[in-house]
């Protein structure tokens, strides 16, 4: 209990006194799951918004593809986007590997099947009347949609919040596009990971409560706009 109480102690000082690698990691891990998660919403919001509202056919392989892909393993994505941006890639010549850039790019892909999924259950869930009425009172078809959206408006916002909360927490893109680099993309899982292995438990530990608090904190704000 000794090793446990002692690492607790010396992980809660090195949150309060904010180490340099502690804030590095965290501050990494947010703007990196920030800038993700908003290009995710560009391309899932749109896609799950149309899915819903629009029949076509082919929509139930759509649709299971889009579950599919919810459960894609994250080193499946690293793999693919670090064929990409690889010196041997096509996108090699960009040089974004190693960097939050590509870390952004492979996190944006896993994000992405997450924010169509919920946002196109949480139109599904609208009522069905919300349309009728306003193609009915004069607004055309993308006014229509707009005032859906905006109807549903909440439970967009949480699938953006359980986007953000996936990414945070995915260690295989970020250790595999980022490349674990100190002070520029270790993130908080990498760094978990990285120091437990190297005996540091104390700093692993600091890093994990954060992580823990941020994900607290995420799934109270996902429950809280799930019940508006």
């Amino acid at each position: 209990m000794d090793f446990y109480s002692e690492s607790l102690t010396t992980a809660l000082q090195l949150i309060a006194s904010r180490d340099p690698d502690v804030v590095s990691a965290v501050t990494v891990s947010i703007v990196v799951s920030l800038w993700s998660t908003l290009f995710a919403s560009l391309a899932g919001v749109p896609t799950g918004v149309a899915v819903a509202v629009t029949e076509f056919p082919g929509k139930r392989a759509v649709v299971t593809l889009l579950n599919t892909l919810m459960a894609l393993p994250t080193v499946v994505v690293g793999l693919f986007v670090y064929s990409l941006v690889s010196r041997q890639g096509p996108l090699g010549e960009f040089g974004i590997l190693f960097t939050p850039w590509a870390m952004v790019a492979g996190q944006t892909l896993l994000a992405i099947p997450i924010v169509a999924n919920l946002t196109m259950s949480a139109i599904k869930g609208a009522d069905p009347r919300i349309v009728p009425t306003a193609l009915t009172l004069g607004a055309g078809p993308f006014e229509s949609i707009r005032r859906l959206v905006l109807e549903m408006r909440f439970g967009i916002m949480a699938a953006l919040i359980a986007a953000f909360g996936r990414v945070i927490a995915e260690v295989g893109v970020a250790m595999m596009l980022g490349g674990n680099i100190r002070g520029h993309t270790r993130t908080m899982t990498t760094a978990i990971a990285m120091e437990t292995g190297k005996g540091e438990f104390a700093l692993g530990l600091a890093l994990g409560l954060i992580l823990m608090a941020v994900a607290l904190i995420v799934n109270m704000a996902l429950n809280a706009l799930q019940q508006r």
